[in-house]
C-alpha cells in the first residue's frame, strides 16, 4: 500500500509539474505576443507621424517603411489563416518566408537611413529604395490576393453545389405541383368547352335539344279502369219465413 501511494504521489507531482510548465509557457508566449504587438503598433504610429510631420527624404523613407510593413503583415496573416483549411498554401507560405527575408533586410536598411545626416546622398538613393519596396510589396500583395481568390472560389463552388441540392429538395417537397398540370390537361367530355362548368340536368337537356330534336320515351301509364257500380250497403232485413218450415224449438233449460 505504501508503494502504491508513493507511485500515485509521484505521478501527481509529475503531472502537476507538466501542467505548470505548460501554463507558464502559454502565459509567456501570450506576454511576448502582447509586447510584440504593442511594439509594432507603436512603431507604426511613429512612422505614420514621421511621414506627415517631416519633409523631404526622411518623410519618404518613413512612408516606404510603413507601406512595406503593412503589406508584409497582411500577407503573413492571410497565408497563416488560409493554410489551416487549405494545405496547398504551404508552398505559398514557403515562398513568402523567402520574400520576408528580403523585406526584413530592406526594412533594416531603411531604418538605418532614417538617421542619415547627408540628405543629398539619401535623396540619390530614394529611387532605388522605392523600386525595391514596390517589388516586394507587389509580390506580397499578389500572394495575398491569390490566396483570398482561392478561398472565395472554394466557397462559391460549395455554395453552388448546396444550391443545386436545395433546388432538388424543394422540388421533391412540392411534388403536388407536378400532378396539378396533368389533371388540368385531361380531355373534357365531347360537346363541352374546356374550362366550362358542367351544366345542370335541365341545361344539359336544353343544350342537347339545341343540336337536334331529342325525344325522351315517356313511361306508359295505365288508365284507371272503370269500376262497376256497386249497390249501396243496406242493413239486412228479416228473413222471410215459409209455412213448411218448422219453428225452432226452444232449448231446454233442464
Amino acid at each position: 500500500m505504501i508503494t502504491v501511494f508513493a507511485v500515485l504521489f509521484l505521478l501527481f507531482v509529475i503531472l502537476g509539474g507538466y501542467v505548470t510548465i505548460k501554463v507558464i509557457g502559454a502565459a509567456k508566449r501570450g506576454v511576448d505576443r502582447t509586447v510584440t504587438q504593442a511594439r509594432r503598433t507603436v512603431e507604426d504610429h511613429t512612422l505614420r507621424a514621421k511621414s506627415f510631420a517631416q519633409l523631404g527624404p526622411a518623410s519618404e523613407i518613413a512612408k516606404l517603411r510603413l507601406d512595406l510593413r503593412t503589406s508584409m503583415r497582411a500577407t503573413r496573416d492571410a497565408l497563416h489563416a488560409g493554410v489551416v483549411e487549405d494545405a496547398s498554401l504551404k508552398e505559398s507560405l514557403g515562398l513568402f518566408e523567402r520574400l520576408s527575408a528580403h523585406g526584413r533586410e530592406l526594412d533594416g536598411e531603411l531604418r538605418r537611413l532614417e538617421s542619415e545626416p547627408d540628405r543629398a546622398a539619401l535623396a540619390a538613393h530614394l529611387p532605388e529604395l522605392r523600386r525595391r519596396t514596390e517589388r516586394i510589396t507587389q509580390s506580397a500583395d499578389a500572394l495575398r490576393w491569390a490566396a483570398r481568390d482561392r478561398a472565395h472560389r472554394f466557397t462559391d463552388d460549395d455554395l453552388d453545389a448546396l444550391s443545386a441540392q436545395i433546388d432538388v429538395e424543394t422540388g421533391a417537397l412540392r411534388h403536388w405541383q407536378r400532378a396539378e398540370p396533368d389533371a388540368a390537361a385531361a380531355p373534357s367530355p365531347p360537346g363541352r368547352q374546356p374550362g366550362s362548368a358542367a351544366p345542370s340536368w335541365p341545361d344539359a337537356s336544353a343544350a342537347e335539344g339545341a343540336n337536334g330534336p331529342q325525344t325522351w320515351p315517356r313511361p306508359a301509364r295505365s288508365e284507371p279502369e272503370a269500376e262497376p257500380n256497386r249497390p249501396a250497403i243496406t242493413p239486412p232485413g228479416p228473413r222471410p219465413t215459409h209455412p213448411w218450415q218448422k219453428r225452432p224449438r226452444p232449448e231446454s233449460t233442464t
